[in-house]
C-alpha cells in the first residue's frame, strides 16, 4: 500500500511539471507571435547564428557543401514582383541570396531594412549570368545595370523552409 501511495505522488508531481512545461512552451510561442510574423514552416527563434557567425560559416563552405542552419539578418532587398527571394546582409559587405523551399511561400515586397530569422540550408553556388540578370530585373535595376552583368558569380545562397519577420 505504501508503494502505491508513492506511485500516486510521483505521477501527480510528473503531471504537474508536464503542465508547467506545456504552459511555458505556449507562452514562448505567444511571445514569438507577438514580435514576429511567420512564413513557411513554424520555426523557433532560439539557436540561430548572427550575421557575423554566418559569414564565417559561409567562408568555410565550397560549392558542393550544404549546411543546415538558422541565422538572423537584415533584409537588403526583396523581389519586387512576387517576394520570391530576398538578400540578407552578412558581415564585410557580403550578402546571402535567400529563396524559399519549393517556392512554397513569399515575403512582403516592402521589408528592406527589417530583421528576419531564416531556417534552412546554406550553400555556395556559382550563379549564371542569365540568373544574375533575372534577379537584377526583379530587383528593379535599370537596363544599363543589367547589361553590365557578364560573368558567372560565386554567391552565398540559402534555401529557407521557414522565416520569422520582426514586426
Amino acid at each position: 500500500m505504501k508503494s502505491f501511495n508513492i506511485l500516486i505522488v510521483v505521477l501527480l508531481v510528473s503531471f504537474s511539471f508536464y503542465g508547467q512545461n506545456k504552459s511555458e512552451i505556449n507562452d514562448a510561442k505567444d511571445t514569438i507571435q507577438a514580435k514576429y510574423t511567420s512564413f513557411g514552416e513554424e520555426i523557433e527563434i532560439k539557436g540561430g547564428k548572427n550575421s557575423v557567425e554566418m559569414s564565417e560559416a559561409y567562408a568555410n563552405l565550397v560549392v558542393s557543401d550544404t549546411l543546415k542552419t538558422k541565422f538572423s539578418g537584415t533584409v537588403l532587398s526583396v523581389c519586387k514582383k512576387k517576394g520570391c527571394w530576398m538578400k540578407l546582409e552578412l558581415s564585410n559587405g557580403k550578402e546571402a541570396m535567400v529563396r524559399f523551399k519549393d517556392y512554397g511561400f513569399f515575403m512582403p515586397k516592402d521589408i528592406e531594412g527589417k530583421e528576419v530569422v531564416v531556417n534552412g540550408l546554406a550553400f555556395v553556388e556559382e550563379m549564371s549570368v542569365e540568373n544574375q540578370k533575372h534577379y537584377a530585373k526583379d530587383a528593379g535595376k535599370s537596363d544599363a545595370e543589367v547589361a553590365k552583368i557578364t560573368k558567372v558569380k560565386k554567391t552565398y545562397a540559402f534555401q529557407a523552409d521557414g522565416v520569422l519577420l520582426k514586426k
